[in-house]
C-alpha cells in the first residue's frame, strides 16, 4: 500500500500545483485535485480498517493536509474539513455511511458556524423540531466549506428536546429545504466553495442524529475540535512552507545587474529567510507534538489542541508578511507564488475558534478555570 504522505506529495506536485493559480484566479472548486485525493484512497484516511479505511490517526491527516497546502490552500482546506466531519461519521455514523467514506464515495464537511452566533459555533441558534415523523431543521449557516460539492453536512442545531447546548446531525446536501446563500468571492481560499447555507423546514430522519440529543458539545469539543485544530494548523504550516520555498527561489534566482549578486547575498535578506525557517519549524513541531499528545491520550492534549491552532495562525500571518517583504514589489506578481499564499493564510486566525477566543481558552486552561 502506498504511504498516504507519498500520495499527498504526488498529488500536490502533479495535480494541485498545475491547477492552483487557476483555482484561485477563477474562484473554482479544485475538482482535479479532489478527484486525485479521492482516487488515492485518502478520503478514508481516518476510517477504520474494518470498514475499508486506512485506520490512520489525526497526525497522519495533518501531514497529508500540510503537504497539499504547500501547493493549493483550497484543496487543503476542503480536505481538512472532510477529515473533521469524517471523524464524527466514523464514531457516530451508520455502517454503510462509514464504508462509503472509507471507499471514497462520500465527501463531507462541517456546518457549525451560524449567522446568529457568529464564531461561537458551540451555541447554535438553528432549531430542530419534529414534524410528521421527521426532524425539521431551520438555520442560517454563515459559512460551509464545500457547500455545493459535499455529499453531506455534519450539522449542528439546538437540541430536539434534551438538555444541552446542541445536537449534531448528518444532513445530505440534496435534502429538500436546503438552499445556498450566494456565491463566494473572497480574499483567499477562493476555491473552497465556502458559502452560506440556509435550512427552511429541511427534513431528515431522526436516525441521522450523530451522537445523543443534547450531546453536541461533547462531539464538537471531543471529536471535531482536536482534528480540526490539528488540520487547520497544517493548512497554515503548508502555506508557510510553500511561501518560504518560493521566497528562497526568488532571492536565489534574482540578481542585481550592476553587481551580479543575487538577493540572497544580502545579510538582511538571509536573516529574514532564517527567521521564516525557524518560525515554520517551531509551528510544525508544536503541531506534531499535538498529534502525538492526542494519539497517546496525554494529559496536556487539550491544551496542545488549543495552542497549535493559535500558534500556527499567528505564525502564518508573520511569516507570510515576511515573504511579501523579502520579495518586495515582485511579491505582488502572481507568478512569484507568494501573494496567493499570503491571502490564503489570513483565514486561519479568524476561523472559529478564532485566535482571540483561543487565547482566552488557553488562559482559562492554564489558570485552572473551566473553558465555558
Amino acid at each position: 500500500m502506498t504511504d498516504p504522505l507519498e500520495s499527498a506529495a504526488r498529488i500536490a506536485r502533479e495535480v494541485a500545483a498545475p491547477h492552483a493559480a487557476r483555482v484561485d484566479a477563477e474562484g473554482v472548486f479544485p475538482a482535479e485535485s479532489m478527484a486525485a485525493v479521492r482516487e488515492a484512497g485518502l478520503f478514508g484516511l481516518l476510517s477504520a480498517e474494518e470498514v475499508g479505511g486506512l485506520g490512520a490517526g489525526p497526525l497522519a491527516a495533518a501531514n497529508v493536509v500540510e503537504r497539499l497546502a504547500r501547493e493549493c490552500g483550497s484543496t487543503a482546506m476542503i480536505t481538512c474539513m472532510h477529515y473533521s466531519a469524517a471523524t464524527v461519521i466514523e464514531k457516530h455514523g451508520a455502517s454503510k455511511l462509514r464504508r462509503d467514506v472509507a471507499a471514497g464515495r462520500h465527501l463531507s464537511t462541517l456546518a457549525f458556524s451560524e449567522h446568529g452566533s457568529r464564531s461561537h459555533f458551540w451555541v447554535p441558534q438553528g432549531r430542530a423540531t419534529r414534524k410528521e415523523g421527521l426532524v425539521s431543521l431551520d438555520a442560517h449557516k454563515s459559512w460551509v466549506t464545500t457547500a455545493r460539492q459535499a455529499d453531506s453536512f455534519v450539522w449542528s442545531s439546538q437540541p430536539l428536546e434534551a438538555e444541552g447546548a446542541s445536537t449534531i446531525w448528518l444532513v445530505p446536501r440534496k435534502t429538500d429545504g436546503l438552499r445556498d446563500g450566494g456565491d463566494f468571492d473572497g480574499l483567499g481560499l477562493r476555491g473552497n466553495d465556502s458559502i452560506p447555507v440556509v435550512a427552511e423546514d429541511a427534513r431528515i430522519p431522526e436516525e441521522n442524529r450523530l451522537g445523543p440529543d443534547g450531546g453536541g458539545m461533547d462531539v464538537m469539543l471531543g471529536d471535531v475540535l482536536p482534528v480540526f485544530s490539528l488540520c487547520i494548523s497544517a493548512v497554515n504550516i503548508g502555506l508557510m512552507e510553500g511561501a518560504l520555498q518560493k521566497t528562497v527561489e526568488h532571492v536565489s534566482g534574482t540578481s542585481y545587474e550592476h553587481t551580479g549578486d543575487a538577493l540572497s547575498a544580502l545579510p538582511t535578506i538571509r536573516a529574514y529567510v532564517a527567521r521564516m525557517r525557524i518560525a515554520v519549524d517551531q509551528a510544525r513541531l508544536l503541531m506534531e507534538d499535538t498529534g502525538r499528545a492526542l494519539e497517546a491520550g496525554r494529559e496536556d492534549a487539550v491544551l496542545r489542541v488549543l495552542e497549535c491552532k493559535a500558534a500556527a495562525g499567528e505564525t502564518a500571518t508573520a511569516v507570510l508578511d515576511l515573504a511579501m517583504r523579502v520579495c518586495g514589489g515582485m511579491a505582488f506578481r502572481k507568478e512569484v507564488g507568494v501573494e496567493r499564499r499570503f491571502r490564503d493564510g489570513r483565514a486561519g486566525t479568524v476561523m472559529a475558534p478564532t485566535t482571540d477566543q483561543l487565547y482566552d481558552f488557553i488562559g482559562r486552561a492554564v489558570c485552572g478555570l473551566p473553558l465555558f
